[in-house]
């Protein structure tokens, strides 16, 4: 094979990863807002050992993800999450994004509060078996508008939470 078949195959895997990268990308942050949160949405967008560093505390592997985001979400009657800008790096099989987010909420207590959240989305991504998943996560909120939900006892982040990213 001469150079310039090497080097179009190289470029063509390149944009294949890309675009499946912003798709995956795209499909979650729109997750959000379909609700539907169970053992095939952790599978189809993580590693079984994935972290995510998250407003309230980090979380470690799908299952706590899984739970942790299920809880937060059901504090929301409806939103709208908006994922934009991602600046996709890959190096092999592996692949980092950084993009804006944007999210509004409907509170879910019956007061139909408004709570929007705007930040800085960083994520780590494997090629895996099945595809590209989210290895490691980390949403770094910028700014805040409205009342935010309010928090059952369990969900108030712990002491060694302390230390996580949360709103600035």
């Amino acid at each position: 094979m001469d150079t310039s078949t090497a080097a179009m195959r190289h470029q063509l895997q390149y944009l294949t990863d890309r675009a499946e990268i912003d798709d995956l990308l795209g499909r979650y942050v729109r997750s959000f807002d379909e609700g539907t949160f169970d053992e095939q949405w952790a599978r189809a967008f993580h590693t079984e050992d994935v972290t995510a560093d998250l407003p309230i505390g980090t979380v470690h592997g799908r299952d706590e993800l899984l739970a942790h985001v299920s809880g937060a979400m059901d504090l929301f009657d409806r939103t709208v999450h908006l994922g934009t800008n991602a600046t996709i790096e890959i190096d092999g099989d592996r692949a980092t994004a950084r993009g804006a987010q944007l999210s509004t909420h409907i509170l879910a207590d019956g007061s139909e509060g408004l709570f929007i959240s705007a930040g800085l989305a960083d994520t780590e991504l494997l090629r895996t078996a099945e595809g590209w998943r989210i290895h490691a996560s980390a949403l770094r909120v910028v700014w805040t508008q409205g009342t935010p939900p309010r928090l059952p006892q369990d969900r108030i982040a712990r002491p060694d939470d302390l230390d996580a990213p949360g709103p600035e």
